[in-house]
């Protein structure tokens, strides 16, 4: 058997016990009112859609007006493999992204993870929001996702602000 087809047989087995639907399907109704909650009482934030994504990771985009006029988004990620959420911040576009990661790699900006490169990264800087999310209490992860988010903001804005950016 090829590789492909052994992780098929155990996605097949692994389907069957219908947990993994579960699951995936809760965490999905969760980013949508995760969603919900920041258009609701962050108006200003003009959050987009929910990205699924293949498993790998599942976000949704806020756009901050200080950040947007400068082509940047802030993510709230849930990262499948790792299973925490993370804040990013985000270009729209690569040369925005790699603009940005060279200006705070420049300045010594150490408050938050800076990845290796900007080739194949999503990100420009990268922050735990929750390494052990509890599940069983949402709208305390809720919050907990909604302060670190919040901070993760304040902060790169000012970073920005003080660079003249």
């Amino acid at each position: 058997m090829t590789a492909f087809q052994e992780s098929m047989t155990e996605y097949k087995s692994q389907l069957a016990k219908g947990v993994i639907q579960q699951a995936y399907r809760g965490l999905m109704d969760y980013f949508w009112s995760l969603k919900t909650f920041f258009e609701k009482k962050h108006p200003d934030y003009a959050s987009g859609g929910v990205y699924y994504g293949f498993m790998d990771m599942t976000y949704i985009p806020l756009f901050p007006q200080k950040l947007k006029k400068r082509k940047l988004k802030i993510a709230v990620v849930f990262v499948h493999e790792t299973f925490k959420f993370e804040v990013w911040l985000a270009g729209v576009n690569k040369n925005i992204q790699a603009k940005y990661w060279e200006l705070i790699k420049v300045s010594g900006f150490g408050k938050y993870r800076l990845p290796t490169t900007t080739k194949g990264a999503d990100s420009i800087v990268e922050h735990v929001l929750a390494e052990n999310p509890d599940f069983g209490d949402l709208d305390a992860l809720t919050r907990q996702i909604e302060k670190g988010t919040l901070m993760f903001i304040k902060d790169i804005e000012g970073f920005l602000s003080e660079h003249g950016v």
